[in-house]
């Protein structure tokens, strides 16, 4: 069983940056596919960005641009650089971990963006 702990959210101005964090408990997270969700208000959750074991990325057009996403197999972290942030980008973010059968989520970590 892998512990995901997300920190780094909070409120920011229209903008503005903020960068979540994901720690992960596995000893050794890199055989993991790693993304980061999103859940707004009454809306379902939706795919904000991914990264591979062999660092590939990729991320959703509402963000691309924006956010970066990076790992550190070394720290067992999983980070969401966001920049130019939006008032539509208010949400909970959700790290999951990845890799069949396993599908790990962590317990969110929310982000206000005002106007």
């Amino acid at each position: 069983q892998v512990q995901l702990v997300e920190s780094g959210g909070g409120l920011v101005q229209a903008g503005g940056s903020l960068r979540l964090s994901c720690a992960a408990s596995e000893s050794d997270i890199s055989i993991y596919v790693m993304r980061w969700y999103r859940q707004a208000p009454g809306k379902q959750r939706e795919f904000v960005a991914v990264i591979t074991s062999d660092s590939r990325t990729n991320y959703a057009d509402s963000v691309k641009g924006r956010f970066t996403i990076s790992r550190d197999n070394a720290k067992n972290t999983v980070d969401l650089q966001m920049n130019s942030l939006k008032p539509e980008d208010t949400a909970v973010y959700y790290c999951n971990a990845w890799r069949i059968p396993r599908n790990y989520w962590g317990q969110g970590a929310q982000v206000t963006v005002s106007s």
